[in-house]
């Protein structure tokens, strides 16, 4: 199965930096591929790489291509002149990702409510995500630009 390491990008959080470094799997299927996470490790302030012993994180990105349908309208003459035309046929990508992760709270942090750990926990995730997903569909974009094109080397032209 091939590995991919990715490194996602400093994010800051209040007074904390943290880049994510992650390694995922990619498997090709009918329609697309799905992509999991077989680790992640935080780089960054100290107290951030204290925590990669006491987390544990799993995700699952399931990306597909389907045919685009345009949204209905009520004058179909308008969609005629300015849209794409109904015999040519569009794609969509779709991206369905799941995260779930386990951390071990610190008792220095015992008089935090727990709620203020999950939000801050969930902002962090979200960031990883916002800077994650759009790279990743870029470089598909891009990666896919340059097969049709009949590029046959099949490398990757960047980094995520």
């Amino acid at each position: 199965m091939p590995r991919y390491p990715l490194a996602v990008g400093e994010l800051r959080f209040l007074s904390w930096s943290v880049e994510p470094v992650i390694t995922v799997s990619v498997t090709v299927e009918e329609g697309g591929c799905t992509i999991r996470l077989l680790s992640c490790k935080l780089q960054g302030s100290p107290f951030v790489e204290d925590i990669n012993d006491k987390f544990s994180a799993t995700m699952t990105n399931v990306v597909r291509y389907r045919d685009y349908v345009p949204p209905q309208e009520d004058d179909e003459d308008e969609e005629e002149e300015g849209g794409a035309s109904s015999s040519g046929k569009q794609k969509e990508i779709v991206s369905d990702t799941t995260i779930q992760v386990t951390l071990e709270v610190p008792a220095w942090c015992s008089f935090l409510p727990v709620s203020s750990i999950e939000g801050a926990g969930s902002s962090v995730m979200q960031g990883v995500l916002n800077a994650m997903v759009p790279r990743f569909l870029a470089q598909l974009r891009t990666d896919y630009e340059l097969w049709a094109s009949g590029d046959e080397s099949r490398r990757p032209v960047g980094e995520l």
